[in-house]
């Protein structure tokens, strides 16, 4: 059964007396409400639900004035008749006081359904849409005519007004699928802003500058051409521009008649306001004063250009000081890494509101969303804009009476399976129609330092079977809360610890007492390999992750061979929680550690609690020939390049042999998917940010230490023995000298 996790209602974040109290007094203002960590949408100082959207929390108005339509559904209404000949303001100007105040109530409620939003009942249910879906589906012609109302864009425009009312944010960086409607979606909320702001300015970018400019013409003109003549300021220039759309009184043209008549014109008042694009560029709109830029398809920007050195620049023309005066509306598919991907990721991921700096900001200043494509595919969207995710057991019908006889989650499943012999497809197909993140940010086979096909092959098999509780989330702790007594393991979904095998319990805590000497047990079973880290906080909060991994060897124990059995990925508050995890992980499995020595209070950690003999010595060195801190501590450097080699060849030759589809048509049993992740992505000249891959590969050095062991070299003497050589030929013998 399939389970949506886009977004979810909060019954209990604020209480429902508090909700009811504030309402009375209509106390709820728009804006972040710091009190309750709540992004208010209403407008009416009323709040009802509460969404939480990719861990945004917004409270939605209350419901009020809900409207019925006769099919129980979203319609768009036709401008009535009366008001179609009337093209301009001007033209209104022209009729009756009459005409006019039998009309005010209806221009009155559609300005209040722009400002406030919109409730209707949709198949029954009370729906609330923001004033921007609203202009969107009433007022906004593309290229199909009027768009449909869909629950995935109705979602997404909850998410961009929170972006909008909440003062930390600078705008949305949206991670789509393929034909999501975005580009009309943005261009529908350029012209509704243009529309009502006054000295203002409006820009567009895209990943080249004949995009912008399409943008412009097919999108953003045709909607500003075709809104009502009450929501269309006076515009100067042609009515379809193809540089500006310029909200602002023309030029007066005086004419002979008019100066001999001495006709005295009106005075009028436009915004002042314009809509314009620009050529792709690093440095497109350096120095402009925006209040509102749109992105278009920035995950596609190729070299030269960069959309993070340009973000750097345009972010700027957003803020006046501190203060956040405009905002950016970013949305794209991802390319392959290479190819403009890669610096789209890094904004993606630097826009997590989890992860935000001491002024409540994002790293880079936007809000990241992501809306699975099963939300929002063409052909398994129902009447009522509802997605069709499981095949239904009754009939459906979609927007244009055609029945929906399959689920979305089947027919993509169905795709997938017909790409798995083509890897660079299957990777394409997951990029335009992404399931996850990482379905959106796969790269390209020939990309990776390593095998990508056997690497994806492992993910998407482990995420076919990841129902099956292979893996198990918990913590380490001693036993009765004593050290250095026993260690055993808890279930705990907020645990550190993610583990996919433990040993019998005759195996579990064996430690060997050797001269009075803390020893591993089990060292024929496996390794740990370990990154760590010595500081326990940094001033960004930012840091790189501790990690640490179990890999088993071949053995005649009850024991799964060549197993990744232990994944750790985590930075704790301190430093010191992360040394004990390490320490009570290695003895509750009696395995021995290889851990980096270039942040050696770990291993001084080990020392001082009298585990010296966990900790290994780096292999590919004799012990006389170890430095006096190897010695102490044992460890191994990350500086070397033989060491980094060796490490990466490592890494390489397991995925060969252990990962993916094998040569007996069975799949490896590698479950780790944030491991699998940090392979794909694996830089051998820019380690530090792959902690993943950093104790993995020393992992599976440290269960094949023989394989570095250094070869003794054989010296060959030569020693006189007295004989003497002699040369046969000829009639006589002679000694050769």
């Amino acid at each position: 059964m399939y389970q949506q996790s886009l977004y979810k209602v909060l019954d209990d974040h604020i209480k429902p007396k508090i909700i009811k109290k504030n309402n009375r007094y209509k106390k709820w203002e728009y804006g972040y409400n710091v009190e309750h960590d709540v992004i208010v949408i209403s407008k009416t100082g009323e709040i009802g639900e509460i969404y939480e959207i990719q861990n945004l929390k917004i409270a939605l108005p209350k419901e009020k004035n809900i409207h019925k339509f006769k099919s129980n559904k979203f319609e768009y209404a036709e401008l009535p008749k009366e008001l179609k000949r009337i093209k301009t303001i001007f033209d209104w100007e022209e009729y009756s006081l009459d005409f006019k105040e039998t009309w005010y109530d209806y221009i009155d409620t559609e300005f209040n359904r722009r400002e406030q939003g919109f409730w209707f009942y949709n198949n029954d249910i009370p729906t609330y849409i923001t004033g921007t879906h609203y202009m969107y589906l009433q007022w906004s012609k593309i290229d199909v005519g009027k768009p449909d109302f869909r629950e995935s864009n109705r979602l997404f425009f909850i998410f961009w007004e929170a972006c909008k009312a909440d003062n930390r944010c600078y705008g949305i960086c949206y991670l789509k699928n393929r034909r999501s409607g975005f580009s009309f979606m943005a261009s529908g909320e350029v012209v509704n802003l243009a529309t009502i702001s006054s000295d203002s300015r409006y820009g567009i970018l895209s990943k080249s500058g004949p995009d912008a400019k399409t943008m412009f013409t097919d999108k953003v003109v045709p909607i500003s051409v075709n809104y009502p003549f009450f929501f269309k300021p006076i515009q100067d220039g042609m009515d379809r521009p193809k540089t500006e759309l310029a909200y602002r009184v023309p030029a007066s043209k005086f004419t002979r008649r008019k100066l001999t008549a001495n006709e005295t014109l009106p005075e009028l008042q436009g915004l002042d306001t314009t809509i314009d694009w620009k050529n792709t560029g690093d440095n497109s709109y350096d120095g402009e004063k925006l209040k509102l830029l749109v992105h278009d398809e920035s995950g596609k920007w190729e070299k030269p250009n960069n959309i993070l050195n340009n973000w750097r620049v345009t972010k700027t023309t957003l803020r006046l000081g501190s203060r956040i005066i405009g905002k950016c509306m970013m949305g794209s598919t991802c390319n392959a890494l290479d190819k403009g991907g890669g610096n789209f990721k890094k904004l993606y991921n630097d826009s997590d509101v989890t992860q935000r700096n001491r002024n409540g900001q994002t790293r880079s200043g936007l809000y990241s969303l992501f809306i699975p494509m099963e939300w929002n595919y063409e052909g398994y969207i129902d009447s009522y804009g509802i997605p069709v995710f499981e095949t239904p057991k009754d009939l459906v019908k979609g927007p244009q009476g055609l029945p929906i006889t399959l689920g979305v989650i089947n027919y993509w499943q169905n795709e997938v399976d017909g790409l798995k012999d083509d890897q660079d497809a299957l990777n394409e197909f997951y990029r335009q129609f992404p399931r996850t993140t990482e379905h959106a940010f796969r790269d390209e086979a020939k990309s990776s330092l390593f095998n990508l096909t056997k690497i994806y092959e492992q993910i998407d098999w482990n995420e076919d079977i990841k129902n099956t509780n292979i893996v198990t989330q918990g913590s380490f702790q001693w036993l009765g809360g004593i050290k250095d007594t026993e260690v055993v393991f808890n279930p705990n979904k907020n645990g550190r610890f993610f583990i996919s095998w433990v040993p019998p319990k005759r195996l579990q805590n064996n430690v060997i007492i050797k001269l009075g000497k803390k020893y591993p047990g089990n060292e024929q079973l496996g390794a740990f390999g370990c990154d760590p880290y010595d500081i326990s906080g940094t001033v960004d909060k930012r840091g790189s992750k501790g990690s640490l991994h179990g890999l088993t060897k071949f053995s005649m124990e009850e024991c799964p061979p060549n197993h990744f059995f232990l994944e750790y990925i985590a930075r704790p508050q301190t430093a010191e929680i992360f040394f004990e995890d390490v320490l009570m992980a290695c003895i509750f499995y009696g395995m021995p550690l290889l851990a980096e020595n270039n942040k050696p209070r770990l291993l001084y950690h080990f020392k001082r609690r009298g585990y010296r003999g966990f900790a290994m010595n780096r292999p590919d060195k004799i012990y006389t020939k170890l430095s006096v801190t190897e010695r102490e501590i044992g460890g191994i450097p990350n500086s070397s390049e033989d060491i980094k080699q060796a490490h990466a060849s490592a890494i390489e030759s397991y995925i060969e042999n252990y990962v993916g589809l094998r040569s007996d048509n069975t799949y490896g049993d590698t479950y780790f998917q944030r491991t699998l992740n940090d392979w794909s992505r694996f830089d051998i000249n820019n380690r530090t940010t792959h902690d993943a891959s950093i104790s993995s590969g020393l992992a599976i050095m440290a269960c094949n230490k023989h394989k570095y062991r250094p070869v003794p070299k054989i010296v060959r003497q030569s020693y006189d023995l007295g004989i003497k050589k002699y040369d046969n030929r000829g009639s006589l013998s002679k000694i050769i000298n």
